[in-house]
């Protein structure tokens, strides 16, 4: 499992996304890898993900994939971070 978060630069949102969602992974017991990178290199980071974690002005940049693409609204809201990523990789 790889989970990807985007943002404009790559270093900032994205960085406190990865955090984040590693923090939901393990508050989760789900295991999966995290990678933080900038949209304009989505298509290589993300092209084996499963789930991308990003705001929602970079969804249109992100195009065509098959992973999941989720919007987060509050980048420092654990909950909702945590819920996205069970509804996306938990069990059902």
């Amino acid at each position: 499992m790889k989970i990807v978060t985007i943002c404009g630069a790559g270093i900032g949102s994205s960085g406190i996304l990865k955090v984040n969602a590693e923090k939901a992974l393990d508050a989760l017991g789900l295991s999966a890898s995290v990678v933080a990178a900038d949209v304009a290199s989505v298509r290589a980071v993300a092209d084996d993900a499963n789930v991308i974690l990003t705001s929602a002005e970079f969804v249109e940049a992100i195009g065509d994939t098959y992973a999941e693409v989720i919007v987060i609204r509050n980048h420092f809201d654990q909950g909702e971070i945590t819920m996205a990523v069970d509804r996306a990789l938990g069990e059902h």
